[in-house]
């Protein structure tokens, strides 16, 4: 996209070796294309010979397609462009046919193509959007809008920020846009020479942090690791030409124990009788620096993997099941990414076989086209919008769905809110360096598609947005937890949300809020609420915690609610002896129960799983036999945790008085962040009355909780 690009001739990134080279159509000669550019096509009709590669290479993947809209989108780029030159002093034509043969090579189809030639005109010549337009449609006319760089008259500095905004916004509707970036920075990156080495080093950082983390998350592989190869050059000289010489050293070995492995699994797939396609995958620069840095003597296996190619799903696992029948597997290194697709689209069986001589080769499975998609990603679907995606009408399904991908939705909210282009620049960057998804799930069915690592926090701005300032805490798996909780793969999570709409967010949030949505929703309320004393010397309040996640538990201090013979009737072997119901874990019927004899010859009944049990034990008191009798009426501590709203206490009371329970004493906490927790010690006529019961206070309006109180009981009972 810039005329700034120079000669691969002089570029100091040096090219892969040959035995890294992708076997195929050879490179582009780019000034023997200037040249064929330059004296134009001979015919009206005829295709310019200019574009001969992109054509040859495009039927390749989509035989029957249409060449007429890249004869003429050629014949526009090449006529706008005429009398421009590239630094390297070649036609500037050269660069979108560059561009275009990129991406034609991947599968790419004509539309993406089209765009591709004209990706360019509207920014660097005169030719406008409406005559694009006109001309080629809407589709092409907005791949090109969306491509098309800001103006840094009218930005300043904040014009490459911005022009990424723009661009991503695009990439919402159209993941062609982006496609059409990442092919563009690949070739202006092979040919970066002449820049002076300070420029080389920004748009090599550039593209480190933006644009390779969104190659990786489209799924395009094949730009991806060559990105990252040019990348590595540049910024660091050195290691990269330790990882090429140790390449070199490598390709001269006598022998390639990968290569003998390889014919050794072909012999077992064809005494199997599975018709597969066994090749041996070179490791590009920035995989085997960062497997010497892990292993640090290479062994000959680790210079390269071996791929296998199959027709169908299920002759993957049969390669699977027969390799590690034969051959001895490293159990560890297993991954199965087809019944469980990564994020951007990837399917593959990982797995690693071991010889006696301690050669290990890592092995991927897959079918001819999991290895397009693998290769290509969003390119390899061909026009992903011809026709509505059948397997999730209802939306739920965007980690499968290229046209729009969890991770690209949830850029797009966060950074309509980001206020200024350096916030979004740098919080891209920051959510970008977070490449690996998990999905959670809510409990009406939904999903939430959130980045590892994240937290409750998260989940509740990515749910409710800016309205999950109310939030107060959380279930994950059942189970209340705080919101610093971190979330993993496949938990259920259920945010509690309070009523009050002048809930604020916790300044101690922004220690466990990882996603960009989270921590800029509230910097923004903290922005606009500031408080001097804000949390110096804060402490914790009894009853909640710092980070805004409800204290269910009774404060320390509390009297223990105790209940006693008048309760439940308890049998226990030990004549005149009196019982009491331990106020820490207060027991009901069928409550499996065990007794301790404590001073005045008093023995407290214990639920068995209570806490105070295992310490009585670890102090040595001994165990007394009790047991439930026929009386059935008892006492019982229910600890109520609700939202703070007027008449809640009268509500609460009436409903256990219409369940036809007797309240023996009752505790309301002073509330804390708009919540309130009430404390109950009930009388029941039977055991039966009691799962009722707490059903029936959760109903109340505002009661968000109701469980049987746990608080520590004396070492001394």
């Amino acid at each position: 996209m810039s005329a700034e690009a120079t000669n691969p001739a002089v570029s100091p990134a040096p090219a892969p070796s040959p035995a890294h080279r992708r076997k195929g159509r050879p490179r582009i000669d780019l000034r023997r294309l200037g040249r064929a550019a330059l004296l134009g096509p001979t015919t009206r009709d005829r295709l310019p010979d200019a574009i001969s590669h992109v054509a040859d290479a495009h039927r390749a993947h989509h035989p029957d397609a249409d060449l007429e809209p890249l004869r003429r989108a050629y014949l526009l780029a090449e006529s706008s462009h005429r009398g421009q030159m590239r630094k390297s002093g070649e036609p500037y034509i050269t660069h979108p046919l560059a561009v275009t043969l990129i991406l034609a090579e991947l599968g790419a189809e004509t539309t993406t193509l089209t765009a591709s030639l004209l990706h360019d005109t509207v920014e660097d010549t005169d030719v406008t959007l409406d005559q694009v337009r006109e001309e080629f449609g809407e589709e092409v006319r907005y791949i090109v809008d969306g491509v098309t760089k800001l103006e840094k008259v009218d930005y300043g500095a904040a014009a490459e920020p911005e022009t990424f905004r723009k661009m991503l916004v695009a990439t919402g509707n159209d993941v062609r846009v982006m496609s059409i970036k990442l092919a563009d920075r690949l070739h202006n990156m092979r040919t970066l020479g002449v820049m002076r080495p300070e420029k080389q080093e920004r748009i090599a950082k550039v593209t480190k942090d933006v644009l390779i983390p969104l190659a990786e998350r489209l799924g395009v592989q094949a730009l991806k690791t060559e990105l990252e190869d040019l990348v590595f050059a540049i910024l660091h000289p050195e290691e990269y030409a330790r990882t090429r010489a140790l390449i070199a050293e490598n390709a001269a070995r006598a022998s390639d124990p990968l290569a003998e492995i390889a014919d050794e699994v072909r012999g077992v797939l064809r005494e199997a009788g599975i018709q597969a396609e066994v090749l041996i995958r070179p490791r590009h620069f920035v995989s085997l620096h960062r497997v010497s840095r892990k292993r640090g003597q290479l062994r000959g296996s680790d210079f390269g993997r071996l791929l296998v190619l199959v027709g169908e799903d299920a002759d993957c696992y049969a390669v699977l099941g027969e390799l590690h029948t034969c051959l001895t597997p490293v159990v560890s290194e297993f991954k199965d990414f087809i019944a469980v697709p990564k994020f951007n689209l990837y399917q593959s069986l990982h797995t690693a076989v071991a010889r006696g001589d301690g050669q290990v080769a890592e092995v991927l499975v897959r079918t001819h086209q999991m290895h397009k998609v693998a290769e290509a990603g969003v390119i390899a679907l061909g026009n992903p919008y011809a026709a509505p995606a059948e397997e999730h009408p209802d939306g739920e399904g965007e980690r499968v769905d290229p046209t729009r991908p969890g991770w690209l939705s949830r850029l797009l909210d966060w950074q309509e809110a980001a206020p200024d282009a350096d916030m979004f620049w740098s919080t891209l960057r920051e959510d970008l360096a977070q490449d690996r998804e998990i999905t959670v799930f809510r409990p009406d069915g939904g999903t939430l598609g959130l980045p590892e690592g994240a937290s409750c926090v998260d989940a509740a701005y990515a749910q409710y947005g800016e309205d999950a300032h109310a939030c107060i805490g959380a279930r994950v798996n059942g189970r209340l937890v705080r919101l610093s909780t971190v979330l993993k793969d496949g938990d259920t999570v259920q945010l509690l949300m309070g009523q009050d709409p002048a809930s604020e967010p916790s300044r101690e949030w922004l220690e466990h809020a990882h996603t960009p949505g989270a921590r800029i929703a509230i910097q923004r309320w903290l922005a606009a609420h500031p408080s001097p004393a804000a949390d110096e010397g804060h402490e914790e309040s009894d009853g909640a915690r710092k980070d805004g996640t409800p204290a269910l538990r009774p404060a320390l201090d509390e009297p223990a609610a105790t209940s006693d013979s008048v309760g439940a009737a308890v049998v226990v072997d030990r004549p005149a002896a009196t019982v009491r119901l331990a106020g820490c874990c207060t027991p009901v019927p069928p409550d499996e129960v065990t007794g301790f004899a404590v001073r005045g010859g008093v023995v407290t009944v214990h639920r068995v799983a209570c806490a105070a049990v295992t310490r009585m034990k670890d102090l040595g008191r001994p165990e007394i036999e009790v047991r439930w009798g026929d009386t059935t009426e008892f006492r019982v501590t229910l600890v109520a945790e609700s939202f703070q709203r007027p008449h809640l206490l009268a509500d609460l009371t009436e409903v256990i008085a219409l369940e036809g329970v007797d309240i023996v004493t009752a505790t309301v906490e002073p509330p804390t962040q708009q919540r309130v927790r009430h404390t109950y010690t009930l009388q029941l006529p039977d055991a039966a009355h009691l799962p009722g019961l707490m059903r029936a206070m959760r109903n109340v309006p505002g009661v968000y909780d109701v469980g049987r109180a746990q608080h520590q009981a004396a070492a001394t009972e």
